[in-house]
């Protein structure tokens, strides 16, 4: 069953490259310098800075250099159900 959404794929994807962008800001590091740790190329990095467009195993690379891979591996964990009513809440 698909779920409405107002967030679309590509809201995601640019607010993902703002998130590695805003990281690698903070933690002073240039598009160069931060090729070189990811093997990830400048020039792409540029890209997916502006434009969220980035393959999944790049966005893997330079996750790894700005944040912990167990935080985006969580991402694919189930999620606990919600309660839908008073009894599931009290166990009922």
């Amino acid at each position: 069953m698909n779920r409405l959404s107002l967030v679309t794929a590509t809201d995601v994807q640019q607010q993902l490259a703002d998130a590695v962008r805003e990281r690698r800001k903070r933690m002073k590091l240039s598009r160069r310098l931060l090729a070189e740790r990811s093997t990830v190329p400048e020039a792409t990095i540029k890209k997916f800075e502006t434009s969220g467009q980035i393959s999944l195993r790049q966005f893997i690379l330079l996750w790894q250099c700005v944040d912990q891979l167990e935080r985006l591996a969580a991402l694919g964990k189930p999620v606990a159900a919600s309660p839908r009513s008073i009894e599931e809440v009290l166990g009922q």
